[in-house]
């Protein structure tokens, strides 16, 4: 489903903010992406769904190119930032209909999937509210129940449970693992390693731009704990 091959990006000339990434994701494999802050996570994730232009290499979205068909590639993708930038001056369900309307959902699904997923995690109330009234939490959801409903092919998430309650978060994770079942390739940053070990069936740990570890999540970690290899390779 996701293939980077020799992804390299830079901010500034002689500095690369990525160096030789190359990660291949299968259909229906979680991929835990993780490092210290400023690693190069976010962009490698802003560089596979198209919002970031690099220099070299090659990132393959169900075997078409991010650079030659963007559009076409963008279509099988969902995103989730680790802050969401909504458009508050649309209540919640304008905001819905709107993504849905963008990638053609069909209205009748649509609908079902909209109350389903904002039951699930409680803010179908708060539906005819304007986004400007969310907390951080009500949007984080918000953009969490946009992208379920596309059911897409492979979904990017940036911290995706930054924000969210305990019971937020473990619906998360079962939805996350029901998509999974259903083909959908997940590639998720995170900073809570023991969500990572105990939901992924890969990892890639990135260290200043370049990964240097890389596998299933039993290979990488061995008899020890995923955040013990971590701290080990962090130095």
């Amino acid at each position: 489903m996701l293939e980077i091959k020799n992804l390299s990006k830079s901010y500034v000339i002689d500095k690369k903010a990525v160096n030789d990434v190359n990660i291949s994701i299968e259909d229906g494999e979680i991929f835990a992406f993780i490092g210290h802050n400023g690693a190069g996570k976010t962009t490698v994730i802003k560089c596979i769904c198209g919002i970031l232009d690099f220099e070299e290499g090659e990132i393959l979205i169900n075997g078409k190119s991010i650079k030659k068909e963007p559009i076409s590639c963008k279509k099988e993708i969902a995103y989730i930032p680790d802050n969401p930038d909504l458009y508050e001056a649309l209540t919640g369900i304008q905001y819905l209909n709107f993504i849905g309307d963008i990638y053609l959902i069909e209205k009748e699904q649509r609908n079902k999937d909209i109350i389903y997923f904002s039951e699930l995690f409680s803010i179908k109330n708060n539906l005819n509210d304007m986004i400007s009234t969310y907390s951080h939490g009500m949007k984080q959801k918000l953009a969490i129940i946009s992208a379920f409903i596309r059911h897409p092919k492979l979904m990017l998430l940036d911290e995706p449970f930054v924000g969210l309650d305990p019971k937020a978060a473990y619906l998360m994770k079962e939805e996350m693992k029901k998509l999974c079942e259903n083909g959908t390739s997940i590639f998720f940053s995170t900073h809570v390693l023991e969500v990572a070990e105990k939901l992924c069936d890969h990892v890639a740990i990135i260290k200043d731009g370049e990964i240097i570890a890389s596998g299933t999540m039993s290979d990488v970690k061995g008899d020890k704990s995923l955040e013990a290899v971590f701290l080990e390779l962090e130095g």
